[in-house]
């Protein structure tokens, strides 16, 4: 206990520091925001729109060429994360970006990237995502692409393929997309570029490229389904399709979120901004000028570089400041009025599922009525709470209710919660041929599943029992043989355990102190020799689970928080760790992203996480100390 104290009062001044800093990235409103970023796809796809429409601005696409180009790696690829494999098809939208910015195929840069990207099977290797991009700018046909037809928009709620039995990710970038395959526009591209020269058979420039099938069988009755529907589909009439469509564009424009953007996501936006222009560009100019100003504000603009943000996280990053905040005695009354001003008072798409819930919640995003983040919503009702113990104020305290209620209303039928939407688990559909990203659905993790279970245990409210207990058995039945839990939303499995660590603490069941010895042995077994904890992103292959490079501020602190949960604060392994996350050497800074998006496919890097994590394992540590228990009261 002498040496945890005496490391901490030690760090006092960087500690208090690096809290003050925090206030840097503080909204006049009341909340926190930092950026977030992601691999070079999409300010490669900015690169790309800005191409579509013949509307260039050349000195931001300069500064994003900069970007893309230190982020090349000796390969001459584009990896999806620092240090990562190359990755073909971000690597083709990389070196398109890059033409069409002018960079001569000739060149070094881009000579290296050819050579790699041929070399790793051409553009016929790509994904779905961009062989659509592709055939936009003309460079494959549109029968290169996965079937599927504007008809969706009526297929009914029990037929196997609908859109709510998607996710919402999903489902926001399908929707504009079904207009986009129907009426298969062809960029401006002003200077004509092509990239002819990363086939590996010029031939299939103006041919179909084959679908690529996964090995599972149910993956080639689906490409088989994909042929047969070509034909069905085409015998409906134009009129029929035109209702379709219409039924779509009152989808897009009711979700369309003013500047923050149809599902808060560039993806979802960049599609409807396509899809409103080719349908009728002079009736929706209004809803296209936000559109493009709610892409615009994702743009991160430094000096000599720029890049564009796949959304922004203001309500996530609160959050978990917030805390750090109450940790330390900080009141953020405005912070908690921003949050109360920020709750979601309409249902949205989740309640496709269960029409009799009433609404509630909290986006991700600014704003995001129409799919309130699950995870999000448990960590604003655990620092609503916590603040209002002292407080009592009525409005947060229906607040709590109103949030309460609708966590317990959500959770699926396996005890889990999925990070939007409910029972979201139709497996199957992650094998038709346009789910090649195998993330098309949003199934219960353990990870959103502990920050619910966390919020109701604090709440101690009788009427939750019967929901934590299903919530407990779902956590039991997902801890991994090693002792770890899968980290869904961060990487990975020391994000994982964390999480469900820090929620199995507050609640009682059989068996409990040999789960969490398990858990609390994965992350001892996972710390470094310098101390630190680390997780590449590449542990989500398989055979490469928990592979580690280097120690980083955020996996430290949540491995640190993960033993304080487990009662270890006189391990060890705590101090050795809190050691290395007050050494004079660390920056508080990270390369490595340690956060997804879609495993394997999308990965992110919260630059808030190697500050406010490290702020709040080290006030958690600090607090505990100051009690009689080994066990915080807290799950977050």
């Amino acid at each position: 206990m002498k040496n945890l104290k005496k490391i901490i009062e030690n760090f006092e001044k960087k500690f208090e520091d690096l809290l003050v800093k925090q206030q840097t990235k503080k909204l006049k409103e009341g909340c926190y925001v930092y950026e977030l970023e992601a691999d070079t796809t999409i300010p490669s796809e900015y690169i790309m729109l800005m191409h579509y429409t013949g509307e260039i601005d050349i000195k931001l696409q300069n500064k994003i060429v900069n970007y893309i180009l230190s982020k090349q790696n000796n390969e001459g690829g584009w990896p999806l994360f620092f240090k990562g494999d190359t990755d073909l098809s971000a690597s083709v939208k990389a070196y398109y970006a890059l033409k069409l910015s002018g960079l001569n195929e000739k060149s070094s840069n881009m000579t290296k990237a050819k050579n790699c990207i041929v070399k790793m099977g051409g553009i016929e290797k790509v994904n779905v995502f961009t062989r659509i991009s592709l055939a936009i700018f003309g460079q494959i046909t549109w029968s290169s692409i996965p079937y599927m037809p504007i008809e969706i928009m009526k297929f009914p709620k029990w037929f196997p393929f609908n859109i709510y039995k998607i996710s919402y990710w999903s489902r926001t970038v399908l929707v504009p997309l079904l207009i986009i395959m129907r009426r298969k526009p062809i960029a401006s591209n002003p200077n004509k570029i092509s990239i002819t020269e990363l086939f590996l058979d010029k031939k299939n420039h103006s041919q179909k490229i084959k679908l690529i099938s996964k090995n599972d069988i149910l993956s080639k009755i689906f490409i088989y389904i994909d042929k047969v529907a070509r034909i069905f589909f085409s015998l409906h009439s134009k009129k029929y399709k035109n209702h379709c469509e219409d039924i779509a564009l009152k989808w897009i424009i009711k979700r369309l979120n003013g500047l923050d953007g149809l599902g808060g996501i560039f993806p979802a936006m960049v599609n409807s901004l396509i899809a409103l222009k080719i349908v009728n560009e002079d009736k929706y100019v209004k809803e296209i000028k936000t559109v493009q100003n709610a892409i615009n504000r994702l743009i991160v603009e430094k000096k000599n570089y720029a890049y564009c943000q796949p959304c922004f996280s203001p309500v996530w990053d609160s959050g978990w400041m917030g805390l750090v905040n109450l940790e330390n005695g900080i009141e953020e009354k405005k912070l908690v009025d921003w949050f109360l001003k920020k709750e979601i008072k309409i249902k949205g798409d989740w309640s496709k599922e269960k029409s009799n819930i009433n609404p509630g919640g909290w986006a991700f995003q600014f704003n995001n009525d129409f799919y309130p983040d699950v995870d999000d919503t448990a960590l604003v009702g655990m620092f609503l709470d916590r603040y209002n113990q002292k407080k009592k104020n009525k409005s947060i305290k229906l607040a709590i209710e109103r949030t309460r209620e609708w966590i317990v209303s959500i959770q699926s039928d396996n005890g889990g919660w999925g990070a939007f939407d409910i029972n979201n688990t139709h497996y199957s559909l992650n094998s038709i041929p346009f789910a090649d990203h195998g993330a098309l659905l949003d199934p219960p993790t353990a990870d959103v599943s502990a920050r619910c279970l966390s919020f109701l245990a604090q709440l101690n409210n009788p009427r939750n029992k019967d929901c934590i207990n299903m919530a407990v058995k779902y956590l039991l039945s997902e801890q991994e043989e090693d002792g770890s839990w899968y980290g869904r939303w961060g990487t990975n499995y020391i994000y994982g355990t964390w999480s469900v660590l820090s929620a199995l603490n507050l609640v009682e069941f059989k068996n409990k102190e040999k789960v969490i010895s398990n858990g609390v042995n994965y992350l001892k077994k996972m710390q470094r020799k310098d101390g630190g904890w680390g997780e590449d992103g590449k542990s989500y292959y398989k055979n490469f689970e928990n592979l580690s490079k280097e120690s980083t501020p955020s996996q430290t602190s949540w491995a640190l928080m993960g033993l304080l949960a487990g009662g270890q604060i006189h391990s060890n392994e705590m101090e050795k760790g809190l050691k290395f996350l007050t050494n004079s050497k660390i920056k508080f800074k990270e390369d490595y992203f340690t956060a997804v998006g879609f495993p394997k496919v999308f990965y992110l890097k919260y630059h808030g996480y190697a500050e406010y994590f490290p702020l709040l394992a080290i006030s958690k540590i600090k607090n505990q100390l100051k009690k009689n228990s080994i066990f915080p009261n807290y799950g977050a």
